[in-house]
């Protein structure tokens, strides 16, 4: 996917940390598939289906769909509290 970057003037007025926090949520976007709702319902979905499946190899293969997608949710978790980190080391000045 192409990445935008952002003239220095569009950025003018704008602490640092907030332009940093700003790339670092749109590299970031480019490569998130799925937002966390998204995610949940999905394992939502998967944790229904393996209830009711009875072949081991099936339960397996739903298992390994559902680390997959806490995987995918933990990474959408880490960027998150990045940029909150960032926007807190911001006000606290």
């Amino acid at each position: 996917m192409d990445k935008i970057e952002t003239a220095p003037e569009a950025n003018a007025g704008k602490s640092e940390k907030k332009v940093k926090a700003e790339k670092v949520e749109n590299s970031e976007k480019s490569e998130q598939k799925k937002d966390l709702s998204e995610i949940f319902t999905d394992l939502d979905s998967l944790l229904q289906k393996m209830e009711g499946e009875e072949s081991l190899e099936k339960s397996f293969a739903i298992y390994e769909k559902a680390v997959s997608l806490l995987k995918e949710a933990n990474s959408s978790i880490d960027r998150i509290e990045k940029q909150v980190r960032i926007l807190d080391g911001e006000e606290g000045k």
